[in-house]
């Protein structure tokens, strides 16, 4: 049977595999008990169990059907194909259309012997079927980067306009059961949009002539939609009353929070407004509380430095740093490091600004300046409440550096962010903020310093030679050893919007402190202190560390320029 008339037909998929000695009856027979047990597909339990590979199955399946096997991260896939098959069908058979010709349609299956599947894909699509094999992940990961909301987002914003007329602005804004209402359909359309394809903020910036909508995928601000000026009031009304805002209020800068449940999921929004020249820019945070919360294993630390990092939050005490700017992870890389210490044996107490994680079983206290709830008198407060370990959101003056530092010195488990550039220069930070060097020294135990870089693209990838002023930056930082690097690149693809990057990865720094850099800091002088830092055993700068990253083809030299340079300076 050719591709080109391959249809679904109905396989014993156990049977064969067992004749064909992929697995054995035994494990059959126990993936059959659980399929019963959780209702399952077969190979979904067969590859979760560990019986086979998911690439193993696939293959075997794309053997037994003579149908191709499809690596959609290769595959250049074209958005006005993918469309023919309606998304609540792709979603609902795990298919995808990937090339139409005149011997038909053909389509990408994660179960090509789904015959259901199949005779409604027929019936709806009214063509002939070819069909191949692709992994469900993929598929899934294709199916929320092509069915964007961009069109819906653009009619609602439409019908918003034309009603501006037939309805009051405090109406949008105020009725709550006011489902149907443009303002509203508009605001869900665009919180779907933006967690289907994983955006951390959603930026409603008005201007002279028009509203421009934003997402920020990987670090980098994409401009979604624009649209009619005069629907920003009702939209930023809307927002502002689901915080708990004061509507009324233009001219003054506001700060809210808001919880909303898009796709079965619960995104915690972290709310900004702010007055422009063209009316109110809002600016909201995404937190999605299902992507959970990264173990310290997934962080992307090197090998050697995470068993040394993870030896220095299990201390009973001591204070841990982690530094660098806004956006590089800080918090991510805590609750990392607190997921692991999270134990009944230990009191955990965080003081932040705000929450950002949800963790069960710790006490996580949110500070409020507007009632004088302020992180070092929350801080001070917490001592007395026996923790074992306390995490600080941030070291943002002096009362709260110096009781922190103290409850380091005291028995307690200290982690906190700071806001510098790298590991040696937080100590001359510290000290610039007042603290003694005696305190640091009995209280600090370690720094991390850490910076976000845009991930290569896995589908696109491809080798590149660096130009000739490329080439001798890293000539002049690594001597001859820069010759023998080979760097890589997205070329840009359907999977990365054409952008040559997908997601991000982690470059970090680390310093611990020993009796070279405590008799560095006695001495008080800065320079000393950072040249005893660099000559440690085993440091390595983020600029090299982000060089090595680029030299194993995860990032581009682009971005390590961008990320890292002129910070060591």
């Amino acid at each position: 049977m050719s591709a080109t008339t391959a249809r679904a037909k109905k396989i014993r998929l156990g049977d064969l595999l067992v004749q064909h000695k992929a697995i054995s009856q035994e494990q059959l027979n126990a993936a059959l008990a659980d399929q019963k047990k959780s209702g399952r597909k077969l190979g979904r339990v067969l590859v979760e169990n560990g019986y086979l590979t998911e690439d193993q199955l696939l293959a075997f399946l794309a053997r037994q059907l003579n149908i191709p096997l499809v690596d959609l991260k290769r595959y250049n896939m074209k958005p006005e194909v993918v469309r023919l098959i309606p998304e609540i069908q792709a979603r609902r058979f795990r298919v995808l259309a990937l090339e139409d010709s005149r011997e038909g349609l053909l389509v990408g299956m994660a179960d090509p012997t789904d015959i259901f599947a199949y005779d409604e894909l027929s019936r709806v699509l009214r063509r002939p079927l070819r069909l191949s094999v692709v992994k469900e992940a993929d598929l899934l990961k294709a199916i929320d980067m092509f069915y964007r909301r961009t069109a819906e987002i653009s009619t609602f914003a439409a019908e918003l306009d034309q009603e501006m007329s037939a309805y009051d602005i405090g109406e949008l804004a105020e009725v709550e059961g006011l489902t149907d209402a443009p303002v509203v359909k508009l605001l869900q359309t665009m919180f779907e949009d933006a967690v289907q394809v994983n955006a951390s903020d959603i930026h409603i910036e008005p201007d002279e002539n028009e509203l421009r909508i934003r997402f920020r995928l990987d670090g980098v601000l994409r401009v979604q939609t624009t649209t009619e000026r005069r629907i920003a009031s009702a939209l930023v009304s809307r927002v502002k009353l689901m915080a708990g805002l004061d509507i009324a209020e233009r001219r003054l800068p506001q700060d809210g929070r808001l919880a909303v449940r898009v796709r079965g999921q619960n995104i915690d929004v972290r709310l900004s407004t702010m007055p422009v020249q063209h009316g109110e820019s809002v600016v909201m945070r995404l937190l999605n509380q299902a992507t959970g919360i990264l173990d310290m294993d997934q962080l992307g630390m090197p090998k050697t430095m995470l068993e040394r990092f993870r030896r220095l939050v299990h201390n009973p005490n001591g204070m841990v740093l982690v530094t660098g700017p806004t956006g590089s992870g800080k918090t991510t890389t805590l609750y990392g490091a607190l997921k692991e210490l999270n134990k009944p044996a230990f009191k955990i107490l965080t003081v932040e600004d705000p929450v950002e994680y949800r963790l069960p079983g710790i006490n996580q206290i949110q500070v409020n300046p507007k009632i004088e709830l302020t992180f070092s008198r929350v801080l001070r407060s917490a001592l007395r409440q026996d923790p074992d370990i306390i995490l600080v959101g941030e070291i943002r003056d002096p009362e709260t550096m110096e009781i922190a530092l103290r409850a380091a010195m005291t028995g307690h488990l200290v982690l906190s962010t700071l806001h510098t550039n790298d590991a040696p220069s937080t100590l001359v930070r510290l000290m610039d903020m007042g603290a003694a060097p005696y305190l640091i020294a009995a209280s600090l135990r370690g720094i991390l310093a850490q910076r976000l870089m845009r991930r290569v693209c896995e589908s696109c990838s491809e080798p590149f030679q660096l130009d000739a002023g490329m080439r001798g930056v890293l000539t002049a930082e690594l001597g001859a050893q820069a010759d023998k690097l080979q760097f890589r690149r997205g070329r840009g693809c359907t999977y990365c919007n054409g952008t040559g990057y997908q997601g991000r990865i982690g470059v970090y720094e680390y310093l611990e402190l020993d009796e070279a850099l405590v008799e560095a800091l006695h001495s008080g002088d800065p320079l000393k202190f950072t040249n005893a830092a660099k000559q440690q055993a085993g440091y390595q700068g983020l600029k090299r560390s982000a060089i090595a990253l680029a030299a194993q083809g995860h990032t581009t030299m682009d971005q390590v320029m961008r990320v890292t340079y002129g910070i060591e300076e």
